[in-house]
C-alpha cells in the first residue's frame, strides 16, 4: 500500500539489458519468418527512439498515442516514451475515425506513432489535416511524415534518462466504453508498478516463461499481463502475426502462461466440438488411459500442450466453459481488474474446481469490501485516483480513499469472489422486478451451440435472450435439431430461474457481434445498450414462438 518501494519500468528494462544482453526479449513474425529481439536490442532502440523524441521537440508531460495491433515495435514504442519522460495514451486499433480524434483531441497529444491496422481509413480519416508528429512503424500503415526506423538508425541514444517517481503519471489508458465516449484513467507509476509486481508474483513468472500477445495492447489487461510482467520477470513475448495465422502462431510459440477472453476460450471450445461431439468426448474421457491420451491431443491440436497457467478476463466467463475446460486437463483461473486497478486485483489462483464461477481472492496488497448495496469496492496501490479531465465523474467513482467498481458481487465462507452482475445492467421487468442478466446468460451457455448472448427486457413482462449461434457446432446439425435444442434449454433454463427472471424467447441473431459491426467492445464484451437498441423492434412484438429467427 502507500509507502510501499516497487522497481520502476526503466529501472527492470536497463537491468535486464544488462543481465541477460543476448537472451531474445521479443519475437515477431513478418510473413512467416520471426524476427527476435534481445533485450540489449530492445533497450537501445528504445533509447535512441526517446533521443529521437527530444530531438523532434518533445518534453517531458508531453502525450504521445500509439495505433496499431500488437508488434515488438509497441513495446518499443512504449518504452521509449517512458524514458523520455512523456505519457503514452494508446488508442484501439480497431478504433473509427470518432473515437481515434476523440482521444487525441482529450488527451491533447502531440505526437501519435502508428503501425499494424487492419483498415487505415479511419486513422487517415482522423488524422488529416492534424499539427502532430506522426511517426510511422516499419510496416504497410498510413503515410506519416517520420519513420520509426529510420529514427532509431539515425539517432543517439537518450543520455539523460527520465527518473520519475512513484506518483509521476505513467499512461492515460482510455476504457473501451460500452456506452458514450471512453474515460481516461489516469494510471501512475506506482500503480503499474504494483500491478506487474503483483501479476509476477501470483503466476510465478520467470525468465524461462514464453508469454503470446495477441490482445489489445491499449487495454490494461494485456499491458498489465504480457507488456509489464515480462518486463518484471524478463520472460519473452511472441507476437502474433495475423488473425489468419493466430493457430500457427500459438502452435509455434507453445506458450507457458496463456490468458484470453471468454470469447476466445468458446471459440476453442467450438473448435474441438466440431470434430468430435460431446457424447463421443465424454465416453472417451470416461476411460482412464484413453482419457489420458485424448486431453494430451487436444491440448498439442491447440498449442497449449507446455502451458501450466491459462487465465481468463475481461468479461464473465461462464461456469459451465470453465467445467468443460476443466474435464479436458485445462484448469482455468479467472482473473478480476479494471483499467482503474491498474490490472488484475483479484485472482482464481490457484484453481480450485470447487470453486467454479468465481473470480477468487484478492491478491496479496488489494483490500476488497462489498457494499450495502452489494457493490465491490477496491482499496490498493493498483487503483487509480482519477479520470482525465473528468472530475465529477472521478467523485463518483473514487470515495474515501474506495474504487465503487460499478460490479455486484457477494464472498462466501471462505473468503471467494463471485461477481452477481454489473450495477448498471441490472434492469427493471414491467412487473417492476428486477433482473439480473448475467447469471441467466451464464446458464444459457451451458448449451455449447450457444456462443454468444444478451438478455434484456427493460420494461417488458418477462426478459428475453438474444444469440448468435457456433458456426462450427450449428453447422452439422438441421435447422429442426438447433430449434430442439434451444426449446430444450429455454424449459431447463427456466426451471432454475425465479418467476420473474424466466425468459419469454430467444431470438437468433443471423448476423456475428463483432468489433466491427459495433456491437463488442476492443475487448469483445458485448455493448448491451447497442444491443437492445438493435433488438428493440423484435423483443417489442409478441409471439407465442418460443425461438425467434430473425
Amino acid at each position: 500500500m502507500q509507502g510501499t518501494t516497487y522497481a520502476l519500468p526503466h529501472e527492470m528494462l536497463a537491468k535486464n539489458a544488462r543481465k541477460m544482453p543476448n537472451t531474445v526479449y521479443l519475437r515477431q513474425p513478418v510473413k512467416g519468418v520471426i524476427r527476435e529481439h534481445t533485450w540489449a536490442e530492445v533497450y537501445d532502440a528504445a533509447l535512441k527512439l526517446a533521443g529521437a523524441f527530444r530531438n523532434l521537440g518533445l518534453r517531458p508531460g508531453d502525450k504521445v498515442s500509439i495505433l496499431s495491433k500488437n508488434v515488438a515495435e509497441w513495446f518499443i514504442a512504449d518504452y521509449a516514451i517512458i524514458l523520455s519522460g512523456m505519457i503514452s495514451a494508446p488508442i484501439y486499433p480497431s478504433a473509427g475515425e470518432k473515437t481515434i480524434s476523440y482521444v487525441l483531441d482529450h488527451s491533447e497529444a502531440k505526437a501519435i506513432i502508428v503501425g499494424k491496422l487492419d483498415d487505415k481509413a479511419p486513422a487517415e480519416a482522423a488524422l488529416a489535416g492534424r499539427l502532430l508528429i506522426k511517426i510511422a512503424m516499419p510496416y504497410d500503415t498510413i503515410k506519416c511524415e517520420f519513420k520509426m526506423a529510420g529514427l532509431i538508425a539515425t539517432h543517439e541514444p537518450l543520455k539523460n534518462v527520465w527518473q520519475p517517481v512513484l506518483d509521476d503519471v505513467f499512461s492515460l489508458i482510455y476504457t473501451s466504453g460500452s456506452t458514450g465516449n471512453p474515460k481516461g484513467g489516469v494510471l501512475s507509476y506506482r500503480n503499474i508498478a504494483y500491478g506487474a509486481t503483483t501479476m509476477k508474483t501470483t503466476s510465478k513468472l520467470t525468465r524461462s516463461d514464453r508469454l503470446l500477445s495477441y490482445l489489445p495492447l491499449a487495454h490494461v489487461a494485456e499491458r498489465a499481463v504480457i507488456e509489464h510482467a515480462s518486463l518484471y520477470s524478463g520472460a519473452t513475448v511472441t507476437f502474433v502475426e495475423s488473425l489468419a495465422t493466430f493457430a500457427e502462431d500459438l502452435q509455434k510459440t507453445k506458450p507457458t502462461f496463456f490468458f484470453s477472453v471468454p470469447r476466445l476460450w468458446m471459440k476453442f471450445q467450438s473448435g474441438v466440438l466440431s470434430k468430435m461431439t460431446q457424447k463421443k468426448l465424454d465416453t472417451l474421457l470416461a476411460i482412464p488411459i484413453v482419457s489420458t491420451l485424448v486431453k494430451s491431443k487436444i491440448k498439442k491440436q491447440l498449442g497449449l500442450d507446455k502451458a501450466r497457467i491459462f487465465g481468463s478476463g475481461t468479461a464473465p466467463i461462464s461456469p459451465a466453459t470453465l467445467s468443460w475446460f476443466s474435464a479436458i486437463g485445462i484448469d482455468i483461473s479467472e482473473g478480476w481488474g479494471m483499467t482503474e486497478t491498474a490490472g488484475i486485483s483479484i485472482i482464481h489462483s490457484p484453481f480450485n474446481k470447487e470453486k467454479l464461477g468465481s473470480i477468487g481472492q484478492p491478491v496479496v496488497g488489494t483490500e476488497v469490501q462489498i457494499s450495502e448495496s452489494g457493490e465491490i469496492l477496491v482499496k490498493s496501490d493498483g487503483v487509480i485516483k482519477e479520470y482525465y479531465k473528468e472530475p465529477e465523474k472521478t467523485a463518483e467513482t473514487f470515495k474515501e480513499g474506495w474504487l465503487h467498481t460499478g460490479d455486484k458481487g457477494e464472498f462466501d465462507a471462505d473468503g471467494y469472489i463471485r461477481i452477481t452482475g454489473r450495477v448498471k445492467d441490472i434492469f427493471k421487468s414491467g412487473k417492476g422486478k428486477y433482473v439480473v442478466p448475467v447469471p441467466i446468460e451464464s446458464l444459457l451457455f451451458e448449451n455449447t451451440i450457444i456462443e454468444q448472448v444478451c438478455v434484456m427486457g427493460s420494461g417488458l413482462p418477462q426478459p428475453v435472450a438474444a444469440i448468435v449461434l457456433s458456426d462450427e457446432i450449428s453447422s452439422d446439425l438441421t435447422v429442426n435439431q438447433v430449434q430442439q435444442s434451444l426449446d430444450d434449454t429455454l424449459i431447463l433454463v427456466n426451471e432454475r430461474l425465479e418467476g420473474h427472471e424466466k425468459l419469454d424467447r430467444i431470438i437468433v441473431s443471423k448476423e456475428q457481434w463483432s468489433i466491427e459491426n459495433g456491437l463488442l467492445t476492443p475487448t469483445m464484451k458485448i455493448k448491451r445498450t447497442d444491443l437492445e437498441d438493435k433488438y428493440k423492434d423484435v423483443i417489442s412484438v409478441e409471439t407465442k414462438d418460443k425461438v425467434v429467427w430473425q
